[in-house]
Formats: C-alpha cells, structure tokens, sequence
C-alpha cells in the first residue's frame, strides 16, 4: 500500500504541532487498543517499534510470554479530527510482533495479511466494499431513538441527518472514500456505504469509521451503536460485504459470454461461501446478540442460497449495473457490524478461495421469497439455515479446517474459547423475559 516514509511522518509531525501519534491495533475480538507516543519518541519508535503487554490483552499472549512489539504501518498515517481539542493527534495502525521482529500470529491483521498473501500468490487483488448499519440513542443505557423514521427519508423525520452528514465529513478528512449515506429501515438506524477497496486497508477504515461515527455523535450528546440487534421487533444492523477478486485491471469475477455475467471463478467463489457458510458464521456473527439479529422476517439472511435480485439470500450478485465489469462483485449478508474486520474478511475469501481450489459447482439461484417458502419446499430445494445461536455456530467452527487454516491454531483456539466463556455466561443469566414469562405461573 502506499504511504507515507518515515521521514514524511517525522515532518508532518514536526510542520503540523502534532502532540501525540496514536498507535491503533486490535485484539482477537476486534476491539481497537490503543496507546500513545510523544513526538520525541516517534522515530524510535517507527525504526524499532513500541513494547507492550501482550497478557493484557484479549487472545494475545500467555503471562510467560507477553512481551509484544507494535510495529507502526507508515502507510496508515492520518490526522484523528475530534482529537484537536488542545492540539493535534495522528495515528497509525501497527503490526503487532514478537521480540525478534516476527509477525505475531495472535494478531487479527497478521490473519488478514496471510489471507491476502494467499489470494496475491494466485494472481487476484481481494477488493471488500462493506455496507455497515448502527444506531443512534440518546445514551448508552437504553435504547431510546431519536426518530421514527424510515429507508431514505429525511428532516424531520431523519433526526440523526446533523450527525450523520458531520460523520461523513469526518471521515474524509481521514482520508476515507464514502459513496453515499442514508437512514435505513429501522427507527433511529443509519448507514454510511464505503468505497471499495482492497482488503486490509478496508479492514483498518472499518476500524476508523467505528470510532469516528461513536466520536461524532458523542459530541452531539448522542450515543451511536453497532449491537448487531438493539431494538425488539425492528431490524437489526447488518454489514453487507460486496467482494471481488481482480487480476490487476481486470476483473476475474466477470464473463460478459454468461447469462449472469459471471465467470467461472465467480461461480467457483460463490459456491465456497455456501458451502462453507454456517462454519465462517462465529466469526462473521461473534456476539450472543447476533443471533437476535439472524431470525427469518427482518431482512437478515439466514437461509444460505444466492440470487441476483432476491434480498432474502444469503449471497446476492447486485444488479444495480448488469454488464460493467468493474461492478460485478458478490455480496454476503449475514456480517453484522460488530465483527472483528480482519477475521471477517480472512475467513470470507477463504471460503471463497476454497471453492475456486476445488472447483465447487454452483448450486441454482433462488429467486422467490424464501422467507414465505415451508419447511417442506426449503428441504426439496436444499436450502440450509444458518446456525440459529453462538453455541451452534461455534460448534459448526470447531470442525472447520477452512476456518482453522484461514485463522492458525493460535486465534481460532482462542477466539473458540472466548465464544464459549461468552456463552456460558449468556446462559447462566436470569433474563427479564424469564421473570416476566415463569415467575407468575411457576
């Protein structure tokens, strides 16, 4: 990727007042860590990078080997917009290594680096286009809207349009592409649609654009929230994934001799998704709450089929420019935006490479509402479901060498284990629901 040098950074520094530069890394469940370092410490710290505390942090380290190095990537310098309150800070997202300098196979970036290695060493350029959903709230201890309002509308009944529009701008200050943004389905729900871009800068904007929609609206005395499913009986927050795989100009994806423009490598791509979707859906899927997302009946994709224009698919082949080459791409519905970014694209383009490897076939699309289908017509056409909670779903990743090899050993015994602690606590809670259902008639 290209960036800046280290001397580029150590002037911008120096010409601009920059106080401190932020270093960004994140841990196996894709929560952003961060520490600072003052100016006169910079240039150490790009030739050599900054210890730390690996055992602190989530699906690092074991105690008696903690010792971490975070490498800065000087390709991902920008200045942080809502940290200019006494002065300006920069960040950098860093590679996180071991004391010898090689890369630490517990860090979430390293995964998607492998990945892309893999697909670059086959001749494509993974391109992701993510479409994340969230909510704003008054605060953050209950799920109070701001609005009623609906798919595209706006003032007065798009209440959050102020922060939204300051979020964009916001966000190309960093130096982030936006195509366009809107109110979605939901009451209080919002969307801000990425340009596409390769993979693991797109990982690190995923990143940024989270902490930038959270800060602008904090400056609004609002709350904004990724919770795959904050809101009984409304919609929940997905983040459609639209993928691509490109051997330098060209698009590998597209045949224009196919009646649906696909090639067979596209074929090959979306038929390893499918067959691999109910193992990569822990990672897609991570939280308890997900599953509260993934039910049949509010737009969420959990039946694993594909088509081109039918939304109630797991994968769709978008419509929206039939023809032009750069648009064919595939997109997977079932992320939510809370996700880990880098294990989410790592474990998706191994699915994907897996079915172009082994040649998979290309079951037939599905056109009709399979939300209206019965259970009796799913099972004749062979349509699957996706794992109903996280105990399933982590059960399904258990088995899955795709998953397995796409993580290494390190991050998928790790990031199992936490999935289990998370489920056990979720099942030894008392809910309301349960007060409310059995303590009257029990």
């Amino acid at each position: 990727m290209k960036g800046y040098t280290a001397e580029q950074v150590l002037r911008t520094v120096k010409d601009q007042g920059i106080d401190f530069v932020q270093c960004w890394f994140t841990d196996v469940l894709g929560m952003l860590k961060s520490f600072s370092v003052s100016p006169s410490e910079l240039e150490t710290a790009l030739s050599e990078g900054m210890g730390f505390d690996g055992s602190s942090v989530e699906g690092f380290a074991r105690i008696e080997e903690s010792d971490m190095i975070a490498m800065p990537d000087l390709s991902t310098f920008c200045i942080v917009p809502w940290l200019d309150r006494n002065g300006p800070v920069a960040r950098m997202f860093c590679d996180i290594m071991t004391p010898d300098l090689v890369p630490y196979e517990g860090d979430p970036r390293y995964v998607l680096r492998r990945m892309v290695k893999r697909a670059t060493d086959m001749g494509y350029t993974f391109y992701v286009g993510p479409e994340l959903e969230y909510f704003y709230f008054m605060n953050n201890q209950s799920a109070d809207i701001l609005d009623r309002g609906g798919y595209f509308d706006i003032s007065p009944s798009d209440l959050g349009g102020d922060i939204r529009r300051t979020t964009v701008k916001t966000l190309q200050k960093m130096g982030i592409d936006v195509e366009y943004s809107h109110h979605e389905v939901a009451p209080s729900q919002h969307e801000i649609d990425l340009r596409y871009g390769e993979a693991l800068k797109m990982a690190d904007t995923v990143m940024s654009y989270r902490i930038a929609v959270k800060e602008v609206a904090r400056k609004y005395d609002r709350y904004a929230t990724f919770m795959p499913k904050p809101i009984l009986g409304q919609n929940g927050s997905g983040m459609h994934v639209h993928q691509s795989l490109f051997r330098g100009t060209k698009n590998a994806m597209y045949d224009a001799s196919d009646p649906f423009h696909l090639s067979d490598l596209a074929k090959h791509y979306i038929a390893g998704l499918l067959r691999h979707a109910r193992e990569i859906t822990a990672v897609t899927s991570q939280w308890v709450n997900s599953y509260k997302r993934l039910v049949p009946g509010y737009e969420a994709p959990v039946y694993i089929s594909w088509a081109r224009r039918n939304r109630s698919t797991l994968v769709r082949v978008p419509m929206y420019k039939p023809g032009k080459e750069k648009a064919t791409r595939v997109e997977y519905r079932s992320p939510d935006p809370s996700c880990n970014p880098y294990l989410t694209f790592a474990v998706m383009l191994a699915a994907g490479l897996e079915g172009i490897e082994k040649k998979y076939p290309l079951p037939a699309p599905v056109e009709e509402d399979i939300y209206t289908m019965t259970p009796e017509k799913r099972r004749k056409k062979r349509i699957q479901d996706l794992p109903g909670s996280l105990v399933e779903a982590v059960q399904e990743v258990e088995k899955s060498r795709v998953v397995r090899n796409a993580l290494g050993d390190h991050v998928f015994n790790k990031f199992i284990e936490n999935k289990r602690v998370e489920w056990d606590l979720y099942r030894m809670h008392v809910s309301r629901f349960e007060i409310e259902k059995y303590l009257p008639i029990l």
